[in-house]
């Protein structure tokens, strides 16, 4: 099948295949996977358009309430942290897709810059991994599963200066203007790239506030799908703007890629409690380095 608006054509089944495959691993890490379906978009269907992104960002709305449900069910979303996320992220997203459209409508440019972003994404949890690996430990805030007894969050605090919540007989803390202001750096980043911002936000908050990955998955998944229903929204609002380039997301694909994701990241879901939070994030940061690295230097040579 062709589709109109990409020009991609391929298998009906190839798109939910890839999507299921990709969301039911990155959902257990509180990422939707929009990250990895880019590469595979531009690289193996050959869609190099400004599109792409609003494509990726649409295939996230479609795909990402399946799994923010189960999180939700389970009693393991942390509101607070949603909210501090949203809020910085929703304003840098649209500021993204403009530099997206204005600065970066060069595939080749822009896979130097996807590559680099991937590379600092997976380094730092590579970096992270391999640090505490010499301790013999344990990376800080993570929960050994099988998780017992109760999963719930229950939230202690949540002002301008503090979100604590309990979880597992421990008090987790951030900062909330810490996780703003990162936030909003990072709601930058992810609407120029498409994702939402959940790839960059999820490590962070794991790294260098110490919050375990079992509770700051649903957030982040959460936080990823309000940006991209604003990233969606901009872009299609700027198309008329731009009438030499593909602008506006490919619906069809987008929908197929989403479907897809949907049934993954409900899955992932739910066997997040029974995975190693370390092996996750170990799985998770060999594909993003290899899928960065591949990136970079194809783009340069």
């Amino acid at each position: 099948m062709q589709f109109a608006v990409s020009g991609v054509e391929t298998s009906l089944l190839v798109p939910p295949l890839a999507a299921f495959a990709v969301s039911f691993l990155s959902a257990m890490g509180g990422i939707s996977g929009a990250f990895l379906l880019l590469p595979f978009q531009m690289s193996f269907l050959g869609y190099v358009n400004p599109s792409v992104s609003a494509t990726n960002q649409f295939y996230n709305v479609v795909a990402i309430p399946s799994g923010v449900l189960r999180y939700v069910r389970e009693g393991r979303m942390v509101w607070p942290l949603t909210i501090a996320i949203a809020a910085g992220t929703l304003p840098g997203v649209f500021l993204g897709a403009y530099l997206r459209v204005a600065w970066l409508p060069d595939p080749r440019w822009f896979k130097v810059f996807a590559g680099l972003v991937l590379l600092y994404i997976g380094g730092r949890l590579v970096r992270d991994l391999l640090a505490n690996g010499a301790r013999n430990g344990e990376p800080r805030g993570v929960v050994a599963p099988p998780l017992s007894g109760d999963c719930t969050v229950r939230v202690e605090a949540f002002s301008m200066q503090r979100i604590a919540y309990a979880f597992q007989g421990r008090t987790c803390s951030c900062p909330t203007m810490g996780v703003f202001l990162l936030s909003l750096v990072v709601g930058v980043v992810g609407g120029t790239y498409g994702i939402g911002g959940g790839a960059i936000m999820a490590p962070f908050l794991v790294a260098f506030y110490g919050l375990p990955v079992h509770t700051i998955a649903g957030a982040t998944l959460m936080g990823t799908f309000l940006t991209s229903v604003a990233g969606v929204g901009f872009y299609s609002l700027i198309a008329p703007m731009y009438p030499g380039q593909s602008i506006s997301p490919d619906w069809a694909l987008g929908l197929l890629f989403g479907f897809g994701g949907m049934v993954g990241m409900y899955l992932g879901a739910r066997c997040q409690k029974r995975v190693s939070a370390r092996k996750i994030k170990w799985l998770l940061g060999a594909v993003i380095v290899f899928t960065g690295a591949k990136y970079l230097l194809g783009s340069l040579f």
